[in-house]
Formats: structure tokens, sequence, C-alpha cells
């Protein structure tokens, strides 16, 4: 084994547990996010990414103050956030590069722990493979048909899921778990 975090020097278990707590943060408040912008279901997905027009144009070319009645029933009514193609490709282009950055980092850590071979290769394959599922869906849906929704809602709790193993198993494994000789 290249390395193993159960036997590494204390400032590497210091290092991966903050990253690991970094990142666990960061996929606490994307959930939130996703749930307040596009939710958890194939149809607030879907209803998100296969519309064709945001209700809001980013950015707005100019400003605008308009003054309209509304019920107050109107207030109650949840808005649904819309996705464009202009927008979709900005997200596209600043997050799946930092996903594979997260997933190379994730998958040096899998490096280090006490796997069998073809767990660890298996658990790096997901750690990429679930951002790619996660845009795909999205632009399948946009492109293609609502009904992909649910390859970005299998992408993105595959995120989360392959996260929680790899915490898990290091924090256990470095901090956890009697050494070996």
């Amino acid at each position: 084994m290249l390395y193993d975090l159960r036997r590494a020097d204390v400032r590497i278990k210091w290092l991966v547990t903050g990253l690991l707590a970094t990142l666990g943060l960061s996929y606490v408040f994307g959930a939130v996010m996703v749930a307040l912008y596009a939710g958890f279901t194939p149809q607030s997905v879907a209803a998100t990414y296969a519309g064709s027009e945001m209700s809001m144009p980013m950015p707005p070319e100019t400003t605008m103050v308009v003054q309209r009645p509304m019920s107050m029933a109107a207030f109650a009514k949840r808005e649904v956030h819309t996705v464009d193609a202009k927008l979709l490709i900005q997200d596209t282009h600043v997050h799946v590069p930092m996903y594979g950055l997260i997933a190379a980092a994730l998958g040096v850590v899998v490096a280090g722990l006490s796997l069998p071979r073809r767990w660890a290769l298996g658990l790096i394959a997901l750690l990429f493979a679930a951002p790619w599922l996660d845009f795909a869906g999205m632009w399948l849906t946009k492109l293609a048909s609502p009904r992909f929704a649910i390859v970005t809602l299998a992408g993105g709790w595959a995120m989360g899921v392959a996260f929680l193993i790899v915490a898990t198993l290091a924090v256990h494994q470095m901090w956890l778990s009697r050494e070996r000789d």
C-alpha cells in the first residue's frame, strides 16, 4: 500500500480530517441549496431544468421597478426556480472542474484506506461518476426530456453517499481503530 491512514502521522490525519469536515459542511449547504431551488423530487427537478426561460434573466440588463397588485394567495404560491441554458453552461463550467478536484482529493483519501483493491477502485469510480450523472441529468432534462430529472437526483444522491462512505471509513480508520504494526 502506498500509504496507510491508520499509520499516518497525526499531521496527515489532521489534514484529512479538516478536508473531510470542510467538504462535509459544503455538502450540507449544497443539499440545502438544492432543497431551496430544485427540490428532491423528479417533478421539481424537471420543473427547474426543463423550462426554457428563467423567471429572472441573469444578469439583468436594466433595473426597473414595477408595481402591481397582489393577493395574499399570490404570496403563498411557491415560485419555481428555473435554469436556462446560459445559466446551466455557467454552472457546468464552474461545478464540473470543482467536482473533479473534490473527487480527486477524496480519491487520495480512499487510496490511504485499508480496503480491498476492487472496493477502492469502485469507490473512486463512484466519486467521479456521480457528478457526471448529476450534470448529465441536468442537460438531458433541459435538452431531451423531463424524465431525465431522475438521473440528476441519482447523481446528487450518489455524491452524498460516496462522500459519507469515504468520510466514515476515514474517520474510523484514522481515529477509532488501532494502528497496524
